[in-house]
């Protein structure tokens, strides 16, 4: 496949895993909500803003349990979502395509949001996965700072070893506002990666995953 992923300046992924600390947890969600907020109020008084006004008072507050408990959940194993498997009992042994899953996540190099799609499809083999734990899958792991080839593999990972398969694909079309909002301020242009597993490979079977998600023509392969 040639030109699947669209890499924008400076856009650099180290590692298939989310970079972690050893003690990255050694602090309670209550601990990580106190700290962030005194640190985030430090850098508004930096920035010149009056925390005494009734508008701006709860902000670093209201940050930091923003940072923990909602967009950055991901980073939190016990977050992790519980898979629901099926046995396949009628030998459904078709391509099986989740589309348009809403992304949102925080590009790691500016702390700014990615948003868009996520297409993910596989090909059941003894056991089918509950739907909706693709859309949590993709959610998990989209609440933590990412880059968006990261997300790809690791939500094609997360389903091959659930669901004992190769043959798992994901495709992700989004917008960073690291491009969008700053920078070259290109408000227009997204970013396209797939990630491919298995049957996926095949160059018949990953046109007709295209096709049934309305990207033949976006993607040169």
């Amino acid at each position: 496949m040639k030109d699947i992923v669209a890499i924008g300046e400076d856009h650099v992924a180290t590692s298939a895993d989310t970079p972690l600390r050893a003690d990255a947890f050694e602090l309670s969600d209550t601990e990580k909500i106190e700290i962030i907020e005194d640190h985030f109020k430090q850098i508004m008084i930096t920035l010149g803003l009056d925390l005494n006004d009734d508008s701006l008072s709860g902000t670093p507050r209201r940050v930091a349990r923003m940072y923990v408990e909602e967009i950055f959940s991901g980073l939190n194993p016990k977050n992790k979502p519980v898979v629901s498997l099926f046995k396949n009992a009628y030998k459904y042994d078709q391509m099986l395509i989740e589309k348009d899953i809403e992304v949102y996540s925080v590009c790691e190099h500016h702390f700014v949001p990615i948003i868009g799609r996520a297409h993910v499809a596989y090909f059941a083999q003894d056991n089918v996965i509950g739907i909706s734990k693709i859309n949590r899958i993709v959610r998990h792991f989209a609440k933590r700072p990412s880059v968006q080839e990261r997300l790809n593999v690791q939500i094609v990972e997360e389903l091959k070893n659930a669901l004992n398969t190769e043959d798992v694909a994901c495709i992700i079309d989004a917008k960073h506002l690291c491009v969008n909002s700053r920078g070259v301020g290109d408000t227009h242009s997204s970013t396209i990666t797939g990630q491919f597993g298995g049957k996926f490979n095949d160059h018949a079977v990953k046109m007709e995953l295209l096709k049934q998600i309305g990207m033949e023509s976006k993607i040169d392969i």
